[in-house]
């Protein structure tokens, strides 16, 4: 059976990590971060693409799509389980063409959740968050301004190719999380993905 894939989408600071980890506790799915797992590679000691995560992760930019691919695969075969969220991804054209070429046999795209929020509302939760000490080093004003162009630049695109093919499933995230999170539920179990039982 192939694994099964959301792709979870969103400016820096609309909310997908919160969400996605709301949705793995309840629908039982493995929460895989792009984001994450590139910053994990970059602390590895020996990586050999650690240097390079680094400098592309400081300067706002995306990574070659066969690490990220090659890490996300890693992560879901080590995890054992066939449902999966992964998160930030895919960024670009390239990203798209690369997990088509590389892993459309591997693993069933199911849908792709579209996180919207207003610039300003992302950009104060990345601060708060940089404040607050998540020790990210991307969240400051200079990296958010580039990680902002890099996503209208890029990221639009992809959701409106997958739009086109009506796998968007579009959730306003401006609210506080337990809000949002009865829409993420609706957009679920309309899927037929029903909770675990409690």
């Amino acid at each position: 059976m192939l694994p099964e894939v959301v792709f979870v989408l969103g400016a820096p600071g609309a909310g997908k990590g919160t969400q996605c980890s709301l949705i793995s506790k309840e629908y039982d799915f493995v929460h895989l971060s792009a984001g994450d797992l590139l910053r994990e590679e970059r602390q590895r000691p020996g990586s050999e693409y650690g240097e390079m995560i680094e400098e592309k992760i400081r300067n706002g930019e995306i990574v070659p799509v066969e690490v990220t691919c090659s890490l996300i695969h890693k992560a879901m075969q080590k995890s054992g389980k066939l449902r999966f969220l992964i998160d930030g991804f895919p960024r670009n054209k390239d990203n798209l063409d690369g997990w088509n070429r590389v892993m459309s046999d591997k693993a069933k795209l199911l849908f792709v959740i579209f996180f919207e929020c207003s610039p300003d509302l992302c950009t104060e939760r990345c601060l708060g968050r940089g404040a607050a000490g998540s020790g990210r080093s991307d969240d400051n004003l200079e990296s958010l301004k580039k990680r902002f162009n890099t996503y209208l630049n890029d990221t639009m695109p992809i959701i409106e190719h997958y739009e086109q093919l009506g796998l968007v499933k579009r959730i306003n995230s401006e609210a506080v999380p337990e809000e949002v999170f009865k829409n993420v539920k609706k957009v679920f179990n309309g899927a037929g993905l029903n909770g675990l039982v409690k």
